[in-house]
C-alpha cells in the first residue's frame, strides 16, 4: 500500500510517453500533407498551432477537473480525444479536416498531458523524492519522441503518411487504459488541508514570482514547437537527407532523458530558479551556434543532441517551484495555467515560423526571434525569489 505511488508514476510516465512522443513527431507530417492539400506551409503550421493553442487552452479547464473529479478519468477522456483527432486526420484529407482534427489532438493533450500527470505525481509521491519523480516523468515522456519519430518516418515513406497517422491513433487509444493508473493518487488529495482552489488562484495571479515563471516558460514553448515543427523541412531546405531529420529529433528525445532526470535531481539539492535560467540560456547559445555554422547531417545531430539535454528540463524545475511556491495540492491547476503560456508560445514557434517563411523565403528572423526570446527568459528567470509565497491575509477593515 505505501508503493502505490510507484504505479502513478508508472502511469504518468506512460501516459507522457505516448502523448508527447506522437506529438513530437508532427513535423514528419509538414511536408507530405502540404504536398497532397496542394498548400504552403503556413495551412499545416496554423493547424498545428491551433493544436498548441487549444492544448495551453484546455489544460487549466482540465487541470481543475483533475483536481475535483480524478486524474484518471480526465486522462482517460483525453486518450479517446487524442485517436479521434488522429483519425480524423487521416480519413478527412482537407484544410478543415486538419483544423478539425489538429481540435481534438489539442483537447487531448490538455487531458491526458503533462498538466494531468504531474499533478498526480506531485500528490502521490512523498515529498523527499518529488522533484526526481518529475524528472523521471519528463525523461520517460522523451523516450516516446526517441522510439516513435523514427518509426512515424519509416511509415510515412514506406507506405503514407493516412498510415502512419492511423497507426498512431491506435497507440493513442491505449492511453484510455493507462489513465486508470493514476486512480490511487486521486485518494491522496483529501490528506492535504490547504487553502480553496479559488483562494490558491486568485492568490497565485497576483504572485510576481509565478508571473515571471509563467512568462518565462512562453519561450519555452516557442522554442519546441518551431523545431519540432520547422527543423525536419528546414534541413531539407539544405540539402540535408530526411532521415536525418527523424534521427535529429530522435536525438532530441533521446539526450532528454538524460537532460530531464539530471534537472530533476539537481532541483532537489540545489535552488531551481539558477538551472532554468541556464537551460534558457543554453538554448541561446545551441540555437546560434547550429545556424551560424553550415547546415549539415553532422551538425543537424549534434544539434539535436544538444538540445535534447536542456529540452524539457524546465519542465521539473518549473513544476517544482510552483510546488515550492503554493504546495503540491493544486499542481494540475496552477501547472495548467503556467503551461497555457507556453502553448502560446509553441502558437507562435508553429504558425509564424510558417508565415515568415512563406512571406521571405527563409527562416532567418524566426531563428533570430528564438535567440532574442532565450535570453530574456534567461533574466526573468534570475529575478524569481524561490520560496513559499504566504496567503495574504485579509484586510482589516
Amino acid at each position: 500500500m505505501n508503493n502505490r505511488w510507484l504505479v502513478v508514476l508508472f502511469s504518468a510516465s506512460a501516459l507522457v510517453t505516448i502523448s508527447l512522443g506522437i506529438r513530437q513527431g508532427m513535423g514528419l507530417f509538414l511536408g507530405p500533407i502540404s504536398f497532397d492539400l496542394g498548400t504552403g506551409r503556413e495551412l499545416f503550421s496554423l493547424a498545428i498551432a491551433v493544436q498548441n493553442i487549444l492544448w495551453g487552452l484546455s489544460s487549466p479547464f482540465f487541470g481543475m477537473m483533475a483536481d475535483r473529479i480524478g486524474g484518471w478519468k480526465v486522462a482517460s477522456l483525453g486518450g479517446l480525444l487524442y485517436a479521434i483527432g488522429l483519425l480524423l486526420m487521416a480519413g478527412v484529407v482537407s484544410p478543415e479536416g486538419m483544423l478539425i482534427g489538429n481540435f481534438f489532438v489539442g483537447l487531448g493533450l490538455g487531458s491526458a498531458g503533462m498538466a494531468v500527470a504531474l499533478g498526480a505525481v506531485s500528490r502521490s509521491v512523498p515529498a523527499e523524492k518529488r522533484p526526481l519523480a518529475l524528472g523521471i516523468v519528463t525523461s520517460l515522456g522523451s523516450f516516446g519522441q526517441f522510439a516513435l519519430v523514427p518509426l512515424t518516418q519509416i511509415v510515412i515513406l514506406g507506405y503514407g503518411w493516412q498510415t502512419a497517422m492511423v497507426g498512431l491513433s491506435m497507440v493513442g487509444a491505449m492511453m484510455i487504459a493507462i489513465g486508470y493508473g493514476l486512480r490511487s493518487a486521486d485518494s491522496t488529495a483529501q490528506d492535504v488541508a490547504e487553502a480553496s482552489l479559488g483562494k490558491t488562484l486568485s492568490h497565485a495571479f497576483q504572485s510576481r514570482d509565478y508571473i515571471l515563471l509563467t512568462a518565462g516558460f512562453f519561450v519555452c514553448g516557442l522554442h519546441l514547437v518551431f523545431i519540432t515543427t520547422h527543423l525536419p523541412i528546414y534541413l531539407k531546405d539544405n540539402a540535408v537527407d530526411p532521415a536525418i531529420a527523424s534521427w535529429a529529433l530522435s536525438l532530441i528525445g533521446l539526450f532528454n532523458i538524460f537532460g530531464a532526470l539530471f534537472f530533476g535531481w539537481i532541483g532537489g539539492v540545489t535552488a531551481k530558479k539558477v538551472p532554468l535560467a541556464l537551460i534558457y540560456l543554453a538554448r541561446t547559445v545551441i540555437i546560434a551556434a547550429f545556424i551560424y555554422m553550415p547546415v549539415t547531417a553532422t551538425s543537424a545531430l549534434v544539434f539535436g543532441a544538444a538540445m535534447g539535454f536542456f529540452w524539457l528540463g524546465t519542465i521539473p524545475l518549473t513544476s517544482g517551484l510552483i510546488v515550492t511556491f503554493f504546495g503540491p495540492r493544486y499542481l494540475a491547476t496552477l501547472y495548467g495555467f503556467v503551461f497555457l503560456s507556453h502553448q502560446l508560445g509553441s502558437f507562435m514557434g508553429a504558425w509564424l515560423g510558417g508565415r515568415l517563411y512563406d512571406v521571405l523565403g527563409n527562416y532567418d528572423v524566426m531563428w533570430a526571434i528564438n535567440l532574442i526570446a532565450g535570453l530574456l527568459a534567461f533574466f526573468l528567470h534570475m529575478v524569481i525569489r524561490e520560496k513559499p509565497i504566504p496567503m495574504k491575509a485579509q484586510p482589516a477593515e
